[in-house]
């Protein structure tokens, strides 16, 4: 039976809050859980990266899928995925079995992510889409809160297969939702609407696409190297694990912030100013992690950085869904998880590597030089096609 108390896009908010709730709680577990079996850090950046392997190859097959069939079953198989993810290790200790629940976690929630983000601007017009993906982004944000937070608590007062366990919890608690939702009503394609064809590559070539998305992805390359980088420098500086769960909980808090004031800042701003003022507060942040010593400094600059990559993520999608082609939403935000599932499997190895040779200096330094190549870009949108919203 259906839930009647709750609206369609709010039972969209929960499930998709709690499934990133397991998403994030897992991939700190993760990386403190082979911390703490002596693993190298280029060891937990594969782990890390394993998280996007799947989801890099599979995201526009994804998307094209959701385009034909809808989002309820792919994003079924998603949830059951992330639970059997989180599950096996809370089974089976050890090294090894962190590669398997990484795949399987990552692929998971990739399926949730496109799906939600797509419901997301099917259920919106162009007036409500900023907003609508603010409320959506607020959820995640929420998610990304309590996630490292609850890790952390465990971690210290339990065991790493506690908080596995936890997590799988979680998950199936986003299944019964998800079960229980009436999706069913909601039109993917607008009726009357036909699905325009092409291939992927189409996409790409349209210059003001590929704007976005190269904007878009250094933006969440920013995001997830902050999530993987942080439990190491914790561990480095010496901080606990709920210490260091209570730094990414503020990162959190801060994108859930921002996102509560974006419809605010989307009356007085276009989405490509709020894009440029991301993008150079991202590269301060980043210059700035390898001086903060303290856990309080740290929390300092997590919450600038939450504040500058919370506000990114509701601009890029209503921006993507705004250029895309009808019927082709899934697979545009499809493009969008392969390129930022790439990054997230390169860039965990190579920085990682980069960490364990060079230092996290050059690490946190090498981001905030990647970040910068997208502000001219912004730039040159925000402020120099004047005349109209971009």
């Amino acid at each position: 039976m259906p839930l009647p108390r709750f609206s369609p896009f709010l039972q969209l908010i929960l499930m998709s809050a709690m499934a990133h709730v397991a998403l994030s709680g897992a991939r700190v577990t993760t990386a403190l859980y082979a911390l703490s079996l002596h693993a190298s850090e280029f060891t937990v950046g594969t782990l890390i990266a394993l998280f996007a392997f799947f989801p890099m190859l599979f995201s526009v097959s994804l998307g094209r899928l959701i385009d034909r069939i809808g989002v309820r079953k792919p994003m079924m198989c998603g949830v059951l995925a992330i639970a059997l993810g989180c599950l096996i290790p809370a089974v089976i200790g050890g090294l090894p079995v962190l590669y398997l629940s990484g795949m399987l976690i990552g692929t998971g929630f990739t399926a949730i992510h496109i799906g939600s983000q797509h419901t997301t601007g099917a259920m919106s017009t162009n007036e409500t889409r900023s907003a609508r993906f603010s409320g959506l982004s607020l959820g995640f944000s929420t998610s990304s809160f309590f996630g490292p937070i609850i890790a952390g608590v465990v971690i210290d007062h339990a065991h790493y297969k506690i908080a596995f366990a936890v997590f799988c919890g979680v998950a199936a608690i986003a299944l019964i939702i998800l079960a229980r939702s009436n999706w069913d009503r909601v039109h993917v394609l607008p009726h009357g609407l036909k699905r325009k064809s092409g291939s992927p590559l189409e996409l790409l070539r349209d210059r003001d696409m590929r704007r976005i998305y190269l904007v878009g992805i250094l933006l969440a390359a920013a995001w997830d190297l902050f999530t993987f980088v942080t439990p190491i420098q914790g561990s480095r500086l010496g901080f606990s694990a709920s210490t260091i769960g209570l730094i990414l909980g503020v990162f959190s808090l801060a994108t859930f912030t921002v996102r509560l004031i974006m419809p605010w800042l989307a009356r007085r701003f276009t989405e490509w100013h709020i894009l440029t003022g991301a993008l150079l507060l991202a590269v301060a942040s980043y210059a700035l992690i390898p001086f903060m010593q303290q856990p309080w400094s740290m929390m300092m600059v997590a919450a600038g950085l939450g504040l500058a990559l919370g506000s990114s993520q509701p601009n890029v999608l209503a921006l993507l869904h705004n250029a895309a082609p009808a019927g082709r939403g899934g697979e545009a935000i499809g493009i969008r998880a392969t390129m930022g599932n790439g990054c997230q499997f390169i860039l965990p190895i190579a920085f990682g590597a980069a960490g364990a040779t060079l230092g996290l200096f050059a690490v946190f330094w090498g981001m905030a030089a990647m970040i910068g190549v997208g502000i001219p870009i912004a730039w040159r949108k925000a402020f120099v096609k004047i005349g109209g919203r971009q």
